[in-house]
Protein backbone atom coordinates (compact mmCIF):
# COMPACT_ATOMS: atom_id res chain seq x y z
CA UNK A 1 0.00 0.00 0.00
CA UNK A 2 1.68 3.26 -0.86
CA UNK A 3 1.13 5.99 0.83
CA UNK A 4 -1.70 7.79 -1.76
CA UNK A 5 -3.58 4.61 -1.40
CA UNK A 6 -3.89 5.17 2.46
CA UNK A 7 -7.37 4.76 3.42
CA UNK A 8 -9.29 7.87 3.47
CA UNK A 9 -10.75 7.16 6.54
CA UNK A 10 -7.34 6.83 8.57
CA UNK A 11 -6.42 10.93 8.22
CA UNK A 12 -8.89 13.76 8.06
CA UNK A 13 -9.27 15.57 5.12
CA UNK A 14 -5.33 17.62 4.47
CA UNK A 15 -3.86 21.01 1.93
CA UNK A 16 -1.39 19.32 -0.99
CA UNK A 17 1.44 17.97 1.25
CA UNK A 18 4.89 19.57 0.83
CA UNK A 19 7.16 16.52 0.69
CA UNK A 20 6.30 14.75 -2.44
CA UNK A 21 6.17 10.77 -3.49
CA UNK A 22 9.56 11.12 -4.34
CA UNK A 23 11.54 13.00 -1.87
CA UNK A 24 9.51 10.54 0.56
CA UNK A 25 10.56 7.37 -0.98
CA UNK A 26 14.23 7.98 -1.34
CA UNK A 27 14.12 8.78 2.19
CA UNK A 28 12.91 4.92 2.80
CA UNK A 29 15.29 3.70 0.34
CA UNK A 30 18.26 4.96 2.42
CA UNK A 31 16.24 4.12 6.58
CA UNK A 32 17.31 0.47 6.87
CA UNK A 33 20.99 1.19 5.77
CA UNK A 34 21.29 3.98 8.40
CA UNK A 35 19.48 1.58 10.89
CA UNK A 36 22.01 -0.92 10.10
CA UNK A 37 25.22 1.11 10.01
CA UNK A 38 24.19 3.50 12.55
CA UNK A 39 24.79 6.14 10.89
CA UNK A 40 23.43 9.56 10.31
CA UNK A 41 21.06 10.35 7.40
CA UNK A 42 22.86 13.71 6.36
CA UNK A 43 21.27 13.26 2.79
CA UNK A 44 17.93 13.34 4.29
CA UNK A 45 18.66 16.58 6.30
CA UNK A 46 19.81 18.12 3.26
CA UNK A 47 17.02 17.51 0.84
CA UNK A 48 14.50 18.25 3.42
CA UNK A 49 15.85 21.43 3.77
CA UNK A 50 15.97 21.97 0.34
CA UNK A 51 12.18 21.01 0.35
CA UNK A 52 11.94 24.05 2.79
CA UNK A 53 11.02 21.72 5.31
CA UNK A 54 13.18 22.89 8.34
CA UNK A 55 11.05 26.24 7.36
CA UNK A 56 7.90 24.62 7.42
CA UNK A 57 6.73 26.42 10.40
CA UNK A 58 8.08 29.61 9.87
CA UNK A 59 5.66 32.48 9.12
CA UNK A 60 6.03 33.66 5.79
CA UNK A 61 6.31 37.16 7.26
CA UNK A 62 10.15 35.55 8.70
CA UNK A 63 11.07 33.66 5.32
CA UNK A 64 9.00 30.51 6.01
CA UNK A 65 6.22 28.49 4.79
CA UNK A 66 3.95 29.25 7.18
CA UNK A 67 2.23 26.17 7.39
CA UNK A 68 -0.03 25.43 10.32
CA UNK A 69 0.43 23.38 13.35
CA UNK A 70 -2.05 20.65 12.21
CA UNK A 71 -0.35 20.43 8.93
CA UNK A 72 2.90 20.24 9.79
CA UNK A 73 1.92 17.22 12.30
CA UNK A 74 0.44 15.38 9.21
CA UNK A 75 3.52 16.15 7.12
CA UNK A 76 5.53 14.73 10.27
CA UNK A 77 3.60 10.93 10.28
CA UNK A 78 3.86 11.13 6.48
CA UNK A 79 7.92 11.49 6.97
CA UNK A 80 8.00 9.17 10.06
CA UNK A 81 6.14 6.17 7.89
CA UNK A 82 8.78 6.40 5.06
CA UNK A 83 11.57 6.76 8.23
CA UNK A 84 10.94 6.73 11.35
CA UNK A 85 14.76 8.03 12.96
CA UNK A 86 14.75 10.83 10.21
CA UNK A 87 11.22 11.84 11.62
CA UNK A 88 12.28 11.76 15.39
CA UNK A 89 15.56 13.74 14.68
CA UNK A 90 14.45 17.24 12.54
CA UNK A 91 11.46 16.58 15.02
CA UNK A 92 13.25 18.03 17.50
CA UNK A 93 14.39 20.89 14.92
CA UNK A 94 10.70 21.95 14.21
CA UNK A 95 9.72 21.79 18.02
CA UNK A 96 11.96 25.11 18.53
CA UNK A 97 10.15 26.44 15.76
CA UNK A 98 6.75 25.58 16.74
CA UNK A 99 7.52 27.12 20.43
CA UNK A 100 8.84 30.71 18.60
CA UNK A 101 5.46 30.77 16.48
CA UNK A 102 2.91 29.63 19.38
CA UNK A 103 4.88 32.04 21.33
CA UNK A 104 4.97 34.63 18.90
CA UNK A 105 1.30 34.15 18.10
CA UNK A 106 0.44 34.65 21.93
CA UNK A 107 2.54 37.90 21.70
CA UNK A 108 5.50 36.95 22.87
CA UNK A 109 8.70 38.37 20.66
CA UNK A 110 11.38 36.25 22.95
CA UNK A 111 12.26 33.39 20.36
CA UNK A 112 11.45 35.72 17.18
CA UNK A 113 15.08 35.06 16.13
CA UNK A 114 14.74 31.53 16.23
CA UNK A 115 12.34 32.42 13.31
CA UNK A 116 14.60 34.44 11.26
CA UNK A 117 17.32 32.12 11.77
CA UNK A 118 15.27 28.92 10.95
CA UNK A 119 14.54 30.79 7.64
CA UNK A 120 17.94 31.05 6.85
CA UNK A 121 19.06 27.61 7.37
CA UNK A 122 20.01 27.75 10.80
CA UNK A 123 19.17 23.90 12.36
CA UNK A 124 17.96 23.25 16.44
CA UNK A 125 19.02 21.16 18.58
CA UNK A 126 17.37 20.13 21.81
CA UNK A 127 19.05 19.84 24.54
CA UNK A 128 17.38 19.66 28.17
CA UNK A 129 17.11 16.33 29.16
CA UNK A 130 19.61 14.95 31.61
CA UNK A 131 20.41 11.96 33.08
CA UNK A 132 18.45 11.16 36.17
CA UNK A 133 16.63 14.04 36.34
CA UNK A 134 13.04 13.15 36.02
CA UNK A 135 11.82 16.93 36.83
CA UNK A 136 12.40 17.66 32.88
CA UNK A 137 11.24 21.27 32.76
CA UNK A 138 10.88 22.00 35.67
CA UNK A 139 14.51 21.17 37.10
CA UNK A 140 18.07 20.80 35.85
CA UNK A 141 21.48 19.12 37.27
CA UNK A 142 23.03 21.70 34.56
CA UNK A 143 25.27 24.56 36.52
CA UNK A 144 24.26 27.93 34.62
CA UNK A 145 26.79 30.77 36.20
CA UNK A 146 25.79 34.00 35.29
CA UNK A 147 28.51 36.47 33.86
CA UNK A 148 29.42 40.08 34.51
CA UNK A 149 28.10 40.84 30.95
CA UNK A 150 24.03 39.58 31.49
CA UNK A 151 24.94 35.74 29.63
CA UNK A 152 25.67 32.69 31.33
CA UNK A 153 27.67 29.50 31.51
CA UNK A 154 26.37 26.42 31.09
CA UNK A 155 28.21 23.41 32.54
CA UNK A 156 26.77 19.86 32.58
CA UNK A 157 25.46 16.80 30.31
CA UNK A 158 22.38 16.54 27.95
CA UNK A 159 21.62 13.03 26.50
CA UNK A 160 19.36 12.42 23.99
CA UNK A 161 20.22 15.46 21.72
CA UNK A 162 18.72 14.39 18.58
CA UNK A 163 20.41 16.18 15.28
CA UNK A 164 23.92 16.02 17.32
CA UNK A 165 25.67 15.69 13.90
CA UNK A 166 24.26 18.97 12.17
CA UNK A 167 22.72 21.25 14.82
CA UNK A 168 24.28 24.79 14.80
CA UNK A 169 22.22 26.30 17.65
CA UNK A 170 21.29 24.48 20.61
CA UNK A 171 18.22 25.17 23.00
CA UNK A 172 19.17 24.17 26.49
CA UNK A 173 18.60 24.92 30.19
CA UNK A 174 20.08 25.05 33.92
CA UNK A 175 20.13 26.18 37.20
CA UNK A 176 21.24 29.34 38.32
CA UNK A 177 22.36 28.79 42.22
CA UNK A 178 24.12 31.91 42.51
CA UNK A 179 21.08 33.54 44.53
CA UNK A 180 20.60 30.81 47.31
CA UNK A 181 17.17 32.16 48.41
CA UNK A 182 16.24 32.33 44.66
CA UNK A 183 17.01 29.91 41.93
CA UNK A 184 16.39 30.21 38.40
CA UNK A 185 15.94 28.03 35.85
CA UNK A 186 17.75 29.52 32.78
CA UNK A 187 16.75 28.94 29.20
CA UNK A 188 19.32 30.27 26.54
CA UNK A 189 20.45 29.09 23.36
CA UNK A 190 24.00 27.92 22.89
CA UNK A 191 26.04 28.32 19.24
CA UNK A 192 27.97 25.21 18.04
CA UNK A 193 30.99 27.39 18.01
CA UNK A 194 31.33 28.07 20.95
CA UNK A 195 34.25 27.05 23.52
CA UNK A 196 32.94 24.23 26.06
CA UNK A 197 30.53 21.73 23.75
CA UNK A 198 31.59 18.40 22.65
CA UNK A 199 29.53 15.20 21.92
CA UNK A 200 30.05 11.88 22.23
CA UNK A 201 29.46 9.46 19.64
CA UNK A 202 27.83 7.06 21.86
CA UNK A 203 24.52 6.34 19.92
CA UNK A 204 24.39 2.44 20.01
CA UNK A 205 20.95 1.85 20.52
CA UNK A 206 18.34 -1.02 19.84
CA UNK A 207 16.39 1.52 17.42
CA UNK A 208 15.95 4.96 15.74
CA UNK A 209 19.34 4.32 15.49
CA UNK A 210 19.67 7.11 12.28
CA UNK A 211 18.76 9.94 14.45
CA UNK A 212 21.82 10.05 16.34
CA UNK A 213 20.51 11.51 19.72
CA UNK A 214 24.65 11.47 21.04
CA UNK A 215 25.33 12.68 24.34
CA UNK A 216 26.43 16.66 24.46
CA UNK A 217 28.47 17.92 27.48
CA UNK A 218 28.57 21.87 27.81
CA UNK A 219 31.79 22.79 29.94
CA UNK A 220 31.11 26.46 30.89
CA UNK A 221 29.50 26.99 27.40
CA UNK A 222 29.02 30.76 26.90
CA UNK A 223 25.40 32.08 25.60
CA UNK A 224 25.57 36.27 25.11
CA UNK A 225 23.19 37.80 26.78
CA UNK A 226 20.63 38.64 24.11
CA UNK A 227 20.38 34.61 23.68
CA UNK A 228 19.09 33.95 27.13
CA UNK A 229 15.69 34.02 26.85
CA UNK A 230 13.88 32.97 30.18
CA UNK A 231 14.73 32.69 33.66
CA UNK A 232 11.79 30.76 35.51
CA UNK A 233 11.64 29.37 38.98
CA UNK A 234 11.77 26.00 39.21
CA UNK A 235 8.89 23.56 39.18
CA UNK A 236 5.42 24.23 37.37
CA UNK A 237 4.85 27.38 36.06
CA UNK A 238 2.67 29.19 33.54
CA UNK A 239 5.03 30.72 31.04
CA UNK A 240 4.16 30.72 27.45
CA UNK A 241 7.89 29.25 26.52
CA UNK A 242 7.21 26.13 29.09
CA UNK A 243 3.63 26.03 27.05
CA UNK A 244 5.53 26.26 23.70
CA UNK A 245 7.52 23.16 24.61
CA UNK A 246 5.40 20.83 25.91
CA UNK A 247 2.54 21.38 23.34
CA UNK A 248 4.84 21.42 20.15
CA UNK A 249 6.44 18.84 21.85
CA UNK A 250 4.07 16.18 22.83
CA UNK A 251 1.97 16.88 19.56
CA UNK A 252 4.68 16.40 16.98
CA UNK A 253 6.06 13.71 19.20
CA UNK A 254 2.59 11.94 18.57
CA UNK A 255 2.59 12.39 14.95
CA UNK A 256 6.19 10.45 14.57
CA UNK A 257 5.04 7.50 16.51
CA UNK A 258 1.60 7.77 14.46
CA UNK A 259 3.12 7.85 11.22
CA UNK A 260 4.94 4.81 12.47
CA UNK A 261 2.11 2.83 13.39
CA UNK A 262 0.62 3.95 9.97
CA UNK A 263 3.53 1.96 7.90
CA UNK A 264 3.33 -1.19 10.36
CA UNK A 265 -0.44 -1.44 9.44
CA UNK A 266 0.31 -1.05 5.54
CA UNK A 267 3.03 -3.89 5.99
CA UNK A 268 0.39 -5.79 7.56
CA UNK A 269 -2.25 -5.68 4.83
CA UNK A 270 1.35 -6.31 2.44
CA UNK A 271 2.42 -9.46 4.63
CA UNK A 272 -1.40 -11.09 5.01
CA UNK A 273 -2.27 -10.73 1.06
CA UNK A 274 1.22 -12.05 0.22
CA UNK A 275 1.36 -14.88 2.65
CA UNK A 276 -0.75 -18.24 2.11
CA UNK A 277 -1.85 -20.92 4.58
CA UNK A 278 -0.84 -24.35 4.28
CA UNK A 279 -3.56 -26.02 6.70
CA UNK A 280 -6.13 -23.98 4.81
CA UNK A 281 -5.62 -25.01 1.26
CA UNK A 282 -3.46 -22.42 0.72
CA UNK A 283 -5.61 -19.52 1.03
CA UNK A 284 -4.32 -15.99 1.36
CA UNK A 285 -3.97 -15.32 5.07
CA UNK A 286 -6.17 -12.09 3.99
CA UNK A 287 -8.85 -14.85 4.66
CA UNK A 288 -8.14 -16.17 8.15
CA UNK A 289 -10.52 -14.74 10.27
CA UNK A 290 -7.73 -14.09 12.97
CA UNK A 291 -5.33 -11.97 11.11
CA UNK A 292 -8.38 -9.69 9.44
CA UNK A 293 -8.66 -9.44 13.40
CA UNK A 294 -5.60 -7.84 14.27
CA UNK A 295 -5.57 -5.95 11.35
CA UNK A 296 -9.28 -4.38 12.20
CA UNK A 297 -7.84 -3.98 15.50
CA UNK A 298 -4.66 -2.50 14.33
CA UNK A 299 -6.52 0.38 12.36
CA UNK A 300 -9.22 1.11 14.80
CA UNK A 301 -6.60 2.39 17.13
CA UNK A 302 -4.68 4.52 14.47
CA UNK A 303 -8.02 6.24 13.39
CA UNK A 304 -8.66 7.30 17.06
CA UNK A 305 -5.26 9.00 16.82
CA UNK A 306 -5.40 11.75 13.85
CA UNK A 307 -8.40 13.32 15.24
CA UNK A 308 -6.87 13.67 18.60
CA UNK A 309 -3.63 14.99 17.10
CA UNK A 310 -5.47 17.55 14.42
CA UNK A 311 -7.98 19.25 17.27
CA UNK A 312 -4.88 19.71 19.87
CA UNK A 313 -2.76 21.30 16.90
CA UNK A 314 -5.58 23.33 15.69
CA UNK A 315 -6.17 24.44 19.30
CA UNK A 316 -2.62 25.83 19.95
CA UNK A 317 -2.65 27.57 16.73
CA UNK A 318 -6.36 29.31 17.29
CA UNK A 319 -5.51 30.48 21.03
CA UNK A 320 -7.52 27.68 22.90
CA UNK A 321 -7.56 27.90 26.74
CA UNK A 322 -7.83 24.53 28.09
CA UNK A 323 -6.72 26.02 31.27
CA UNK A 324 -5.65 23.09 33.91
CA UNK A 325 -6.60 20.52 31.32
CA UNK A 326 -4.20 21.68 28.59
CA UNK A 327 -0.87 19.96 30.05
CA UNK A 328 -3.34 17.23 30.62
CA UNK A 329 -4.65 16.54 27.46
CA UNK A 330 -0.97 16.89 25.56
CA UNK A 331 0.72 14.55 28.26
CA UNK A 332 -1.85 11.98 27.02
CA UNK A 333 -1.97 12.38 23.87
CA UNK A 334 1.56 11.33 23.42
CA UNK A 335 0.91 8.70 25.90
CA UNK A 336 -2.31 7.21 23.83
CA UNK A 337 0.08 7.84 20.57
CA UNK A 338 3.29 6.19 21.85
CA UNK A 339 1.10 3.06 23.52
CA UNK A 340 -1.40 2.60 20.60
CA UNK A 341 1.12 2.46 18.17
CA UNK A 342 3.26 -0.11 20.12
CA UNK A 343 0.48 -2.16 19.81
CA UNK A 344 -0.61 -1.55 16.43
CA UNK A 345 3.08 -2.93 15.65
CA UNK A 346 2.89 -6.17 17.77
CA UNK A 347 -0.14 -6.82 16.11
CA UNK A 348 1.27 -6.43 12.55
CA UNK A 349 4.68 -8.57 13.59
CA UNK A 350 2.24 -11.33 14.57
CA UNK A 351 0.37 -10.81 11.08
CA UNK A 352 4.12 -10.83 9.04
CA UNK A 353 4.97 -13.79 11.23
CA UNK A 354 8.74 -15.25 11.84
CA UNK A 355 9.85 -12.48 9.29
CA UNK A 356 9.76 -9.74 11.63
CA UNK A 357 12.71 -11.39 13.87
CA UNK A 358 15.19 -10.50 10.98
CA UNK A 359 17.17 -7.95 11.73
CA UNK A 360 16.56 -6.87 7.73
CA UNK A 361 12.86 -6.76 7.93
CA UNK A 362 11.26 -3.29 7.81
CA UNK A 363 8.59 -4.56 10.89
CA UNK A 364 11.28 -5.88 12.79
CA UNK A 365 12.52 -2.48 12.55
CA UNK A 366 9.77 -0.68 13.18
CA UNK A 367 9.58 -3.17 16.10
CA UNK A 368 13.02 -1.25 17.75
CA UNK A 369 12.07 2.43 16.30
CA UNK A 370 8.76 2.46 18.42
CA UNK A 371 10.03 1.68 22.09
CA UNK A 372 11.64 5.00 21.87
CA UNK A 373 8.56 6.14 22.65
CA UNK A 374 8.72 5.24 26.13
CA UNK A 375 11.54 7.17 26.68
CA UNK A 376 9.98 10.55 25.36
CA UNK A 377 8.71 12.64 28.35
CA UNK A 378 5.85 12.77 29.07
CA UNK A 379 6.02 9.04 30.37
CA UNK A 380 3.48 6.70 31.03
CA UNK A 381 3.81 7.54 34.96
CA UNK A 382 4.18 11.48 34.66
CA UNK A 383 1.21 11.60 32.10
CA UNK A 384 -1.12 9.44 34.52
CA UNK A 385 -0.10 11.81 37.58
CA UNK A 386 -0.87 14.99 35.31
CA UNK A 387 -4.14 13.88 34.21
CA UNK A 388 -4.79 13.14 37.47
CA UNK A 389 -3.99 16.54 38.95
CA UNK A 390 -6.26 17.79 36.48
CA UNK A 391 -8.64 16.12 37.10
CA UNK A 392 -8.59 15.72 41.39
CA UNK A 393 -6.14 18.57 42.29
CA UNK A 394 -2.76 18.35 43.55
CA UNK A 395 -1.19 15.51 46.47
CA UNK A 396 -1.99 16.74 49.35
CA UNK A 397 1.40 18.13 51.18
Amino acid sequence: MTESSRPAASSPAAPPALLDDELLARIRSRAAAHDAANTFPFDDVTELAEAGYLRALVPTRFGGLGLTLPQLAAEQARLAAHAPATALAINMHLVWTGVAKAMHDRGDSALDFVLTEAAAGAIFGFGVSEPGNDLVLFGSGTDAAPQPDGGYRFTGTKVFTSLSPVWTSLGTMGLDTSDPGRPLIVWAFLDRAEAGITRSDDWDTLGMRGSQSQTTRLDAAYAPPHRVVRKLPPGPVADPLIFGIFATFEILLAAVYTGLAQRAIELGVEAAKRRHSAKNDGRSLSQDPDIRRRIAQAAMLLDALYPQIDTLARDVDALVDHGPFWFARLSGLKHRAVESAKEVVDLMVRVNGGASYFTGDELGRLYRDVLAGLFHPSNSDSAHATVAAAWLGPLDE
